[in-house]
């Protein structure tokens, strides 16, 4: 495993790429609304990063025969992650609709997640997203250079086993930094055998809690992209890069 501790100046690259990435993600977020589809959504994403001087940095991601075609993930409803925009994909009043992103700048990177409420949703898909919010902010309070990766995991788990709900197991966060997945891997949940690693100031890591109302198995799409729960349940999505320091932790993406 090899953990890159950033330098100041590789820092302010991070930042800015921080910056520029929540600015987008909150452009984007006036225009969710019933009728609307996901293609157009991705398509303002891309212009929106494009006229900031950053690089969608998820176009073209994983190379080969079939990389990423878009800008932003869009997932709705049961999908978790990874759904790839289309101009069919029609948000509906009453959805729960993911927007995960990122972008580079000065040959950095930044990756952020956010899940909405199209129109009116259900007290249900309500909670959901808001124990997945709290899954994040809860895990990352006790988090400092000393501290163990394993902190985070637990305490995310916690949180929302407690609400009823559960962790996506096969999908975990991750280091950030010139490359959009570094080391290490950042599960949302705790597990013995994973390898833990202790925390370092000057490490980026992009936190993501994946959250199931229902059992926490999923499925992968026929567009070997899109990840869905394997029992249809609703899922939420919540991530944001962040800065270890030696007194805490430093949101990026805010």
């Amino acid at each position: 495993m090899s953990i890159h501790i950033k330098t100041e100046s590789e820092l302010a690259s991070m930042r800015l790429a921080g910056k520029k990435l929540a600015e987008v993600m909150r452009a984007l977020e006036k225009e969710i609304r019933p009728g609307v589809s996901t293609l157009q959504l991705d398509q303002l994403a891309e212009k929106l990063i494009l006229e900031r001087g950053g690089r969608p940095a998820f176009k073209g991601y994983g190379g080969g025969k079939n990389p990423f075609p878009a800008s932003i993930c869009a997932s709705i409803n049961n999908e978790i992650v990874h759904g790839i925009p289309s101009g069919e994909k029609i948000l509906q009043a009453g959805d729960v609709f993911k927007v995960d992103m990122g972008l580079e700048i000065e040959g950095f990177c930044s990756d952020m997640a956010r899940t909405f409420a199209v129109g009116q949703i259900s007290p249900e898909a309500q909670k959901l997203i808001e124990t997945t919010q709290q899954a994040f902010w809860q895990g990352i309070k006790r988090l400092k250079a000393g501290k163990m990766l394993s902190d985070y995991s637990k305490v995310a788990e916690k949180t929302v086993i407690k609400e009823g709900f559960s962790v996506v197991r096969n999908l975990v966060g991750h280091g950030i930094g010139r490359d959009l997945h570094e080391d290490p891997q950042v599960p949302n949940f705790f597990e013995k055998n994973f390898r833990d690693v202790q925390l370092q100031a000057g490490m980026t890591l992009a936190l993501e809690p994946m959250v199931n109302a229902g059992d926490f198995k999923t499925v992968l799409g026929k567009d070997g992209w899109v990840f869905e729960t394997a029992d249809g349940s609703l899922s939420a999505h919540y991530e944001n890069t962040i800065l270890i320091t030696k007194n805490g932790v430093e949101i990026l993406t805010q």
